[in-house]
């Protein structure tokens, strides 16, 4: 990204530009990112393309003002943060499903994230609700953080498995990919009926007190680690929702595959 977009995607996130590309400032970052973009997969019950592009990534999060899944914020972020001089390595993971079985590989786009005073992060917006700030790929310990307790703990094959409060969230691999790398991925994940992101329609975003999440008509909001259920009745209260909760402005209501 030349200067003008990066200037216009800090904008996107309502964070002035870093003096240098240190841990402090990716923790900024990372947290404002999850506040002002959402995780959602619109797109997919939309019929609307998404494309493993960065032009494309960036024009749908900055100008559109849409968020996406991990490929596309993931993505995104990693161009921010590559034109802000850090150095970022794309990983590939493979999900845990609920019985604890891996899903396909390219299932998840991570990011690692090496810092001019030497640290070596994980740094992932794309996950939904995972960790708020980046997580130490060194530490081995576990981690604390506002979207939980988190445990990176190395495998004999040499992958790293990602934990939250001890259920495993993905096995990530180490080698660093390219974008088009996760092309198999995202085309499994917008089109196999038995992808989670085909059969269930999500938008969330991190706020100040918790998270507000819209999954088909249910609201729910999350305020000091209290849950508040809503349903909404109308299309015109789902279309509001998005713009009002998300920044998001819809001509119509994408089809919920769960209704």
């Amino acid at each position: 990204m030349n200067a003008s977009r990066t200037d216009a995607y800090l904008r996107r996130i309502a964070t002035p530009r870093p003096s240098a590309p240190t841990a402090q400032a990716l923790r900024t970052l990372h947290l404002a990112h999850l506040r002002a973009v959402p995780f959602e997969n619109l797109s997919i019950h939309l019929g609307e393309d998404i494309t493993l592009d960065e032009e494309a990534i960036v024009a749908k999060l900055v100008d559109r003002h849409r968020g996406g899944f991990c490929y596309e914020l993931n993505g995104g972020f990693a161009a921010l943060l590559t034109a802000l001089g850090f150095e970022v390595s794309l990983l590939q993971a493979r999900v845990y499903g609920k019985e604890g079985h891996l899903g396909i590989p390219y299932d998840h786009l991570a990011l690692r994230v090496r810092t001019v005073d030497g640290a070596d992060l994980l740094a992932d917006v794309g996950f939904g609700a995972h960790s708020h700030f980046p997580l130490d790929l060194g530490e081995r310990g576990e981690q604390g953080d506002p979207g939980g307790v988190f445990l990176v703990a190395a495998t004999n094959d040499g992958d790293l498995r990602v934990t939250k409060g001890g259920a495993s969230e993905y096995l990530l691999e180490q080698r660093p990919r390219e974008l088009r790398d996760f092309e198999a991925g995202r085309w499994y994940n917008t089109t196999s009926p038995r992808s989670a992101f085909t059969r269930s329609l999500v938008c969330s975003l991190v706020t100040d007190e918790g998270r507000v999440t819209l999954s088909g008509r249910t609201l729910t909001t999350t305020v000091g680690g209290e849950r508040h259920v809503t349903t909404l009745t109308s299309d015109r209260e789902v279309l509001d929702t998005y713009r009002d909760s998300f920044g998001i402005e819809l001509d119509r209501v994408p089809p919920d595959p769960a209704a």
